[in-house]
């Protein structure tokens, strides 16, 4: 049985270029946990007031049967980010689309890359925490500010996950200690947790930003295995059946 995760829906109407932009003027499908956020068709939509602001589409979200959300990188960065950051704070994974030559291993190679991952990430911290705890103090000396930064990447099966890395910029410009740690990679030590968390790994599948994953789906053909059966058990939300 499906049931909406908006709580009312307004009239139906053709949607126009003037209201493209709106962050309630977007196609939603979703059926059994699923939720798909895909551009708009030249078909009836609902108008969706929850999505004009994150905190609405954050209650939305945690008050729904959702428990997977794949948001279309046609919608461009800001949706991207928008979307990631209410299903963040709804404490709900969120997918893109990525090439499908990026598919995952077989399962039991899978779980032992990861476990060889996680041995060795944790040793890397146990050899470079002495690095990282100066860097922090210089930090604190020479780069008054926050001395991390979470940002957006896109990883395995198109899961976006937090990237933790050094911050080497001091509103928006790079400080000298930053750009020493930036030449030597210094300011990525942090992503190693990352790595414990299961995100990326050390010798598996490449990571990128957001803005690397929208040109990548600009290429026809590449959406994965597990988006296109997730995509036949999805219905509209403004279906009769729901």
């Amino acid at each position: 049985m499906t049931s909406s995760i908006i709580p009312t829906l307004q009239s139906l109407y053709d949607v126009t270029q003037e209201h493209q932009d709106n962050r309630g003027y977007c196609t939603l499908q979703w059926r059994r946990g699923k939720l798909l956020v895909k551009p708009l068709g030249r078909v009836k939509q609902p108008y969706l007031p929850s999505l004009d602001s994150k905190r609405s589409l954050v209650e939305c979200l945690q008050h729904s049967p959702v428990t997977l959300v794949s948001i279309d990188p046609k919608l461009g960065e800001p949706l991207l980010r928008f979307w990631a950051d209410a299903c963040e704070e709804a404490q709900k994974p969120i997918f893109i689309s990525i090439p499908a030559g990026n598919k995952l291993a077989n399962q039991p190679w899978r779980h032992l890359q990861r476990l060889i991952d996680w041995i060795a990430a944790f040793l890397l911290l146990l050899l470079v925490s002495p690095v990282m705890l100066g860097l922090i103090i210089l930090m604190r000396v020479y780069s008054p500010g926050s001395l991390f930064c979470r940002d957006w990447r896109v990883g395995e099966r198109g899961k976006l996950f937090r990237a933790i890395k050094f911050c080497t910029t001091t509103k928006h410009n790079i400080t000298p200690l930053g750009r020493w740690m930036h030449k030597y990679g210094l300011d990525n030590l942090p992503q190693l947790f990352n790595v414990l968390q299961g995100d990326i790994s050390l010798t598996g599948s490449y990571c990128w930003t957001l803005e690397d994953a929208i040109q990548l789906n600009q290429r026809p053909e590449i959406t994965t295995s597990w988006e296109v059966e997730a995509q036949s058990h999805l219905l509209h939300l403004d279906s009769q059946t729901l």
